[in-house]
């Protein structure tokens, strides 16, 4: 099942929401983060996570020590450095494309520890690609801060080194393994939170907290993390891993679009030729059995 190339069309339907879900995340984050800090927001996002649902959602079977190595990659590193490159000026629609630089980490991890070797046809498309996000990277304006574009990096390998772990535990329920996960993620952002922003900080920030601040938590806690992540948890152990991340090469353009509509965020000539490579590397990428299909047919016709 894990060696499967392409999606089922359900599957594909699935992956597309969940882009479409962490895309429009970015903005929740944006939010959330004018009243709490990266700390915190973390920290309340990986408690609400949690609580009560690890009372009705049975413990996954696998070794506790890969449930705690899942929490702490894919929930408490990576959540706790993108927050905190949002947090230091690096836009959402430009943190959602440096975000996607974990694909290619995720593939390159994914062949040391499982041997899941991408086709020639996922690493061509996977290049054009990055195409986009190195348009990106050649126009980005100065207001980006160099600290938060390096947190914005280590999120991203600590999302790829979640993705590992998601393959190892062998989960029956891909919720489950999502909200056992930020079981453990949450006592060690809670704790630093309680660190770096002090009692008297984390009380006054939860006082401000005005109704938006709370929508954006919801749409964090419930939409992003416990539909998109948990679907995502599922899509990992059914298919390669190369098979799926690319896909998440298509938030920065829901990322970008969505920043654009909601914050005012520039769309320019060069972020539209960027999303134009990262959609077409990734269609590039699926054709690949149409394309040998006709190879095939060209062949034996010949």
């Amino acid at each position: 099942m894990g060696n499967t190339v392409n999606l089922t069309p359900k599957h594909l339907l699935v992956v597309l929401s969940i882009v479409l879900i962490w895309g429009v995340n970015f903005i929740a984050v944006f939010i959330g983060l004018k009243t709490l800090s990266p700390f915190l927001l973390s920290a309340i996002r990986f408690g609400l996570s949690a609580l009560p649902w690890i009372f009705f959602l049975p413990r996954p079977k696998a070794p506790l020590k890969l449930i705690i190595g899942y929490g702490l990659f894919n929930f408490a590193m990576q959540f706790g450095l993108m927050f905190t490159g949002i947090h230091l000026g690096v836009s959402p629609g430009l943190a959602s494309l440096v975000l996607q630089v974990q694909v290619f980490f995720s593939m390159g991890l994914s062949f040391l520890f499982f041997q899941d070797r991408p086709t020639a046809f996922k690493i061509a498309g996977s290049l054009i690609s990055f195409l986009g996000i190195g348009i990106v990277a050649v126009n980005v304006d100065q207001g980006s801060t160099f600290i938060g574009l390096i947190m914005l990096l280590l999120a991203a390998f600590s999302w790829s080194a979640g993705n590992m772990f998601t393959k190892k535990v062998n989960s029956e329920s891909p919720l489950a393994l999502v909200v056992w996960g930020n079981l453990f993620a949450f006592p060690v952002m809670a704790a630093v939170s309680l660190f770096y922003d002090g009692p008297a900080v984390i009380l006054s920030s939860l006082q401000s907290s005005s109704w938006v601040t709370l929508g954006a938590v919801f749409y964090i806690v419930y939409i992003s993390t416990h539909v998109g992540y948990g679907a995502w948890s599922f899509l990992m152990k059914s298919y390669s891993t190369s098979a799926v991340v690319p896909f998440t090469l298509m938030i920065p353009v829901v990322g970008f679009l969505s920043s654009a509509l909601y914050l005012g965020e520039t769309l320019p000539w060069w972020k539209l030729l960027a999303s134009v490579f990262i959609i077409g590397g990734l269609v590039f990428g699926l054709l690949e059995k149409q394309v040998y299909g006709l190879v095939k047919k060209l062949r034996s016709g010949g």
